[in-house]
């Protein structure tokens, strides 16, 4: 039979286990409360040697916040599409944010690796807007800028880009920097970087594929002086598809295959601004700035 003292010590020893129960499983729920975590989006590549930029942007972004959860989502179906056939899976925003809100994040700071605030922005922020606030859900869910939205990251990207121009390029020689290009209002960020540019280096040009200014407008420009050799750079955040294809592939009508016909010595670089840790920075920063607006230590 117990005595009175083991009884007590019994009492005391289960209502220990219980206090210590009660403590892990309130712990368990701050933390759970308290999940935090990191959302990158870009528009996405289905090119292998893409794997590498991707690769550098995550590697700064968790030398800069080592204590966050990073998950990635592509915005573009037709990329997500391709790499499925591949087995490889990438979520679209939605998806990525609705399986952070299953898995307990309270706070997810989503960052746009877009370089303009474009349509592709515009329909990222409408997604983490709707992500927002969800019962039982994410409780708050804030959007990063893109690589260029304040007036002081025209002038740090074109600090950075000058900085890091080929080492073999001379004064007689130019630069041609392709960018996207969109119908978009945002495409305004182009012939503002170009007015920035030209301001420190005459010799640096930019167009786009899909906007202003044309590559015809820079060929206008390069005719009037009689350079010795032209690089192209992609202004985008990888050297995807269109800085393999349209600016230096091979076909008649790439960038590369006109200057070229015109007379020009060309040589295309194939890496996308991204493989730049300075220009990293910038996107690292505006999210340093969304981690602030919601309180996220």
């Amino acid at each position: 039979m117990f005595t009175t003292n083991k009884i007590a010590n019994a009492s005391k020893f289960a209502l220990l286990i219980i206090l210590l129960s009660v403590s892990f499983v309130a712990k368990s729920e701050t933390k759970k409360a308290d999940k935090t975590g990191i959302l990158l989006v870009s528009f996405g590549s289905s090119y292998p040697e893409t794997r590498a930029t991707f690769k550098n942007i995550e590697e700064n972004v968790k030398a800069a916040f080592p204590e966050q959860e990073i998950r990635w989502a592509y915005t573009s179906k037709f990329i997500r599409k391709k790499l499925r056939k591949r087995g490889e899976q990438i979520d679209s925003p939605a998806e990525a944010l609705a399986k952070m809100g299953e898995e307990g994040f309270k706070k997810v700071a989503v960052q746009s690796l877009h370089v303009i605030p474009g349509e592709e922005y515009e329909n990222l922020k409408k997604t983490v807007v709707a992500f927002s606030g969800i019962p039982k859900g994410i409780e708050e869910a804030k959007l990063g800028a893109p690589l260029l939205y304040h007036h002081t990251d025209v002038q740090a990207l074109t600090e950075v880009l000058l900085r890091n121009l080929p080492s073999d390029m001379t004064t007689k020689d130019a630069l041609v920097f392709m960018g996207h290009g969109t119908q978009h209002t945002a495409n305004v960020y182009y012939p503002a970087m170009q007015y920035y540019l030209w301001q420190k280096n005459p010799n640096i040009f930019l167009a786009t594929v899909e906007g202003y200014p044309e590559l015809d407008d820079v060929i206008e420009k390069l005719d009037q002086k009689k350079w010795k050799k032209v690089y192209l750079m992609p202004f985008m955040t990888i050297a995807g598809d269109h800085a393999r294809n349209d600016m230096a592939g091979e076909d008649s009508d790439s960038w590369q295959s006109q200057l070229e016909a015109k007379g020009y010595e060309v040589e295309s670089v194939l890496s996308g601004m991204a493989d730049q840790n300075e220009i990293v920075q910038i996107w690292i920063d505006h999210l340093k700035e969304v981690f602030q607006e919601m309180n996220i230590k």
